[in-house]
């Protein structure tokens, strides 16, 4: 069956109302944004090229701006991260680790500002930027402690008379593109692991939302040597793939689409470097006859739409049980209804927040025109909400057939696709039928079919009876064309780190 061969199926597209904010002051003044140009080799410059300005997607103003960089300034700080790589690498695990704390430590007594700058680049609500900030502390503390606690094969005579010791170095300097959605916390992932394992850095974030990277960068200055840590803003057609073919970059570690990642690897093929990619998802979410069907609804209210559903884990298609289809849309239709949508400044209880650009904004509302011309029934939201600004209502999509694009592809917005499934085995082989595998979940009081189902879901995560839940011990990343190499955890350092066999000959 399908969810509407019911007359009572759950329908509300009713435009939720966006709340604005009072006239007042800005979220973050002049006098607080970064200065807009590279920081290389511990000082921030400008060596020439264009401007991009930066936009807030309540307001569609600009409010700062950034420099575009050229494959020159990546040289430049590629060259700043080789030289201080020695230095920084040679340091004891308890040094760096102390310096990780520091590094946490001014992170949270300036996390007011660092919120504001977040939900100023993105637009997102300050339930999300609080989250994303204390996340990121979190991630240089773990990172602190985990360097200091590294295991690894014991030494010991593998051949007779001849001593192994296993060693992990730093890999040397690694080239880093973080994505939009989260600006500071992406950033936190992959430059905590890399410093703690002994490695030095360039870093381009997106150029739509640098400030938060370069605020970083101003801030810590003074507790990193010069060169460990390097920012060079502007296009990753431009900065990005310097950084992939660079042949002194010993590594890329790219967090963003699957084409982004698809062009990084063929460039740092070039140099056979190494590569770290956690890439896009599609995240099922198996809803089986016998879940908590409210529960569920309820979870999935943050798990769908956290971050406005720009995020890669987020629980963007459901696959429920067509005998409990209905009830669920209805419960599901009921928590969407209730999210506050609106600027940052408009309440602490804002929910859904804009997407971060109009190109962005353009292209999630052609998926949902596109779904509709097809047959797809719109239970909820539906449509773009009056601006300014890039929102977009949170949605729900029912009737979705298999293989439909809406149900393939990453939204990457607040859309939910709901599809329905016969029995068990179809609901594992429709799971799996994406091209990607970042993270899925499974809802089930039955604790045998729930450690079944995630033994056959082909996602790096599988969460039972929650969605979107992440801890800093765990890994983090994804099978297929989601990528490889783990964020988070001690994985995250084995990533960034080498392995070197030392054989002492000890016979007498």
């Amino acid at each position: 069956m399908t969810i509407s061969d019911s007359t009572t199926a759950a329908t509300d597209t009713a435009a939720p109302a966006i709340r604005r904010a009072p006239d007042a002051a800005p979220l973050v003044r002049a006098e607080e944004l970064p200065p807009s140009g590279h920081f290389i080799d511990g000082t921030f410059r400008a060596q020439g090229g264009e401007l991009a300005d930066v936009i807030d997607p309540t307001s569609e103003n600009a409010f700062a701006q950034i420099h575009l960089g050229t494959a020159d300034d990546v040289d430049a700080a590629v060259s700043a991260a080789l030289r201080a790589k020695e230095a920084w690498g040679r340091l004891v695990p308890k040094e760096r680790a102390e310096l990780l704390l520091k590094i946490a430590d001014r992170v949270s007594e300036t996390s007011d500002l660092f919120v504001r700058l977040e939900s100023a680049d993105t637009g997102k609500p300050f339930a999300v930027s609080r989250d994303d900030v204390e996340s990121t502390i979190d991630t240089f503390r773990f990172m602190a402690g985990a360097l200091r606690a590294t295991t690894s094969m014991a030494a010991g005579d593998y051949v007779e008379d001849h001593l192994s010791l296993i060693l992990r170095e730093p890999l040397g300097v690694v080239g880093v593109v973080t994505p939009w959605n989260y600006p500071l916390l992406m950033a936190a992932w992959k430059i905590a692991p890399i410093l703690a394992a002994g490695n030095t850095l360039v870093i381009k974030p997106a150029e739509q939302t640098s400030l938060t990277t370069l605020k970083f960068a101003e801030l810590t200055a003074d507790l990193l040597p010069a060169g460990v840590l390097n920012v060079v803003t502007g296009k990753g057609s431009v900065v990005g793939a310097r950084l992939a073919e660079h042949p002194d970059v010993d590594m890329i570690a790219l967090t963003g689409s699957v084409g982004s990642g698809k062009a990084v690897a063929r460039a740092a093929a070039e140099t056979l470097k190494r590569v770290h990619l956690e890439l896009g998802g599609k995240a099922p979410v198996v809803v089986f006859k016998d879940a908590d069907l409210k529960a569920a609804a309820e979870s999935l209210r943050t798990a769908s739409f956290w971050n406005s559903g720009q995020e890669c884990g987020a629980a963007c298609r459901v696959l429920v049980h067509e005998s409990v289809a209905e009830e669920f849309t209805a419960h599901l239709v009921d928590q969407v209804r209730q999210l506050p949508v609106g600027e940052p400044l408009a309440g602490d209880d804002i929910e859904i927040g804009p997407l971060f650009s109009k190109a962005h904004y353009d292209r999630v509302l052609g998926y949902i025109d596109r779904a509709v011309k097809d047959g797809v029934r719109v239970a909820a939201g539906g449509s773009a909400l009056p601006g300014p600004g890039y929102f977009v209502a949170p949605t729900v999509l029912a009737d979705v057939p298999e293989g439909a694009e809406c149900a393939r592809e990453e939204i990457f917005g607040p859309v939910v696709t709901m599809e329905t499934f016969a029995d068990d085995d179809e609901a594992i082989r429709r799971a799996n039928d994406v091209p990607v595998g970042l993270a899925a979940s499974v809802w089930t009081e039955n604790a045998r079919l729930s450690h079944w189902a995630a033994a056959r879901i082909d996602a790096g995560t599988v969460w039972v009876n929650s969605h979107l839940v992440i801890a800093t011990e765990a890994p983090w990343g994804g099978f297929k064309g989601s990528g490889y190499g783990r964020d988070l955890s001690l994985y995250a350092l084995d990533d960034y780190s080498r392995t070197k066999h030392v054989m002492h000959n000890h016979a007498r």
